[in-house]
């Protein structure tokens, strides 16, 4: 099965946004293990950590969005929509 090169691009960005989400569940994990003492490290650090990590899951997503489609409205025969 042939996937046309919109298909391809859009699975490729699909794969790499759950990687990103996957990503940031894993670092709050790590987090909150720090900050409680499971992991070896300062508390701030495990708390910092589980802060960005749940920024990451939430944020980091609809930012490569925003920034996928504006690549895809500057490059010659993207859509204006």
């Amino acid at each position: 099965m042939s996937l046309s090169p919109e298909e391809e691009t859009a699975r490729k960005r699909y794969i790499v946004m759950n990687a990103v989400r996957i990503g940031g569940i894993a670092v709050l994990l790590i987090g909150i293990a720090m900050a409680r003492g499971v992991v070896p490290g300062p508390w701030w650090l495990g708390a910092f950590l589980a802060v960005d990590g749940l920024i990451t899951f939430f944020f980091a997503p609809t930012l490569l969005v925003r920034h996928w489609k504006k690549a895809d409205r500057e490059r010659p025969g993207g859509s204006d929509a």
